[in-house]
């Protein structure tokens, strides 16, 4: 076991099963952002929560602006916590950025998931000839700007946009906020740069482990036909629509979200395992 890892990615281990679920968080976010569902798993399975250098209460002085500048300074994040656990039959569950930062995990080390779980994915934020990302590039150019020039602001017109029920649970686009804001300025902006520019579509087809993709409804960061580019592009996987609205159901319906996963975790051959 490699402390000096765990230290730096601020790893938590906790759980009783012999499968492993690896949670991988979202842009801006840290690994609290998962315990309105973790709890949920915790007896028949082992979790294992993390924090990607430079968010979270990861350790600042291991960032380096050179490793991450691609998805797979932070895919190589991912794999240093599995192999710093001697990981074996681990399940990724990963939100947003995270699902692509995982596939390229899956890729770079072939072998290291039984299989993946991807909520609200995208592989590309920003509309292309023949596909519809949600973003047209000046719009995108405009949200970056204003996060550099008004990073506050930034984040108070954002979290609610994200988490779209805000109306229902102020909360929550509260709390979003709050982590945006929480995390390192300068490193976030980088980040987001890194995510919302980022093009991951040649990659799908390089993916060769069960994956489920759990699409939300009126997902204003990752719409329906960004799921469905995903699925249609991963060979075997599979794909389901969620009454969940927003692009945080982890976070919103927290009841749906485990439901699904349980399922599919259910469906798999490892299943048998417990």
């Amino acid at each position: 076991m490699n402390n000096a890892i765990l230290e730096r990615n601020n790893v938590k281990i906790f759980g009783k099963g012999v499968i492993t679920l690896l949670f991988a968080h979202g842009f801006g976010c840290d690994q609290t952002m998962w315990r309105y569902i973790t709890p949920e798993f915790e007896d028949d399975y082992k979790i294992v929560v993390f924090d990607y250098v430079g968010s979270g209460k990861s350790d600042l002085a291991f960032y380096d602006i050179e490793r991450y500048s691609s998805f797979n300074g932070y895919a190589q994040d991912i794999i240093d916590v599995c192999n710093a656990l001697s990981l074996t039959n681990v399940v990724l569950i990963a939100h947003s950025v995270s699902c692509m930062i995982g596939v390229m995990a899956s890729i770079n080390q072939p072998g290291i998931f039984d299989s993946m779980v991807l909520i609200a994915p995208s592989a590309r934020y920003i509309n292309d000839t023949d596909y519809v990302g949600g973003f047209e590039l000046r719009d995108m150019n405009d949200i970056i700007d204003t996060m550099e020039s008004d990073y506050a602001g930034w984040a108070n017109f954002i979290a609610p946009v994200i988490m779209k029920n805000a109306g229902q649970r102020p909360e929550l686009a509260n709390e979003l906020e709050n982590r945006f804001c929480d995390n390192d300025h300068e490193i976030n902006k980088r980040f987001a740069r890194l995510t919302f520019y980022s093009d991951s579509r040649h990659e799908l087809i390089k993916v060769t482990v069960p994956t489920l993709i759990l699409q939300c409804s009126e997902d204003a960061v990752a719409p329906e036909t960004a799921g469905i580019y995903i699925y249609e592009n991963i060979t075997g996987s599979r794909y389901i629509k969620m009454q969940a609205i927003g692009h945080c159901p982890h976070m919103s319906h927290p009841k749906e979200t485990v439901r699904l996963i349980q399922d599919y975790l259910v469906s798999q051959p490892t299943a048998h395992m417990f």
